[in-house]
């Protein structure tokens, strides 16, 4: 197979608890960046969040943020793929049907609703789906998102590549949340780290057995090694 970028979602994937960055994991995604390889930050966390975190991280500087409801490749150049009107209706629903139901105090969203994980979701689903509201409810251990049923990481990656000239075949997933499903199937290859629950490694092309920030580097260890013929360099000056 021939790579040519890594997708790569960013909670519990280059972070350890408490949302920090794991610095081994951090070291290791500038590498493949020096190496020529594009980094795609894929997250659900807002794209302010991803473009500043691609800046600081070295990484390539077209990011997908909310979960694929958004592509940008500047604070002043993003590509909005869904209507927020439906998640604000599905949250105003939710909100009178389960009391426990509460927004998560995050950056400003274009394209979803956060909600903490604090009730329910699989009771939360089948509110949505007796009322016929295109929005899904999803885990992405960071906060429950409500996101147009149009939208996924996939979609929004799509275009990403497209801004690449890159096709997704030619690109590597890695994850830790059901979430990431439409990104490992879009891709050519997927890797699920060691956090990750079983229905993820299940569509995963690989399994690692390390977590977090250990796992992402356990990730592209056994990438180069399969596909590159070569070793991570952990030692050299960034």
């Amino acid at each position: 197979m021939e790579i040519r970028g890594f997708a790569v979602d960013v909670d519990g994937t280059i972070t350890e608890d408490g949302g920090v960055i794991s610095l081994d994991a951090a070291y290791t995604l500038r590498w493949l960046e020096r190496m020529g390889y594009r980094v795609i930050l894929v997250s659900g966390r807002s794209a302010w969040e991803a473009l500043a975190l691609s800046i600081y991280l070295g990484t390539t500087k077209v990011v997908v943020g909310e979960n694929g409801g958004v592509v940008a490749t500047s604070p002043s150049d993003m590509a909005l793929l869904a209507d927020i009107s439906y998640s604000m209706m599905a949250y105003d629903l939710l909100s009178k049907r389960i009391p426990s139901v509460r927004k998560k105090l995050v950056f400003p969203r274009f394209t979803e609703v956060v909600l903490e994980r604090s009730f329910d979701i699989y009771e939360g689903r089948r509110v949505l789906e007796e009322n016929d509201i295109p929005v899904m409810i999803q885990d992405s251990k960071y906060g429950y998102h409500l996101t147009h049923k149009n939208v996924n990481k996939a979609v929004g990656l799509r275009i990403a590549t497209k801004h690449l000239n890159i096709e997704a075949g030619k690109i590597v997933a890695i994850g830790d949340s059901e979430i990431d499903i439409p990104m490992f199937t879009a891709c050519g290859y997927s890797i699920a780290l060691g956090n990750a629950p079983d229905s993820l490694k299940e569509k995963a092309s690989f399994s690692v057995k390390a977590s977090m920030g250990d796992g992402l580097v356990e990730a592209i260890q056994h990438v180069t090694e399969k596909f590159m013929k070569l070793k991570l360099d952990r030692g050299a000056k960034q």
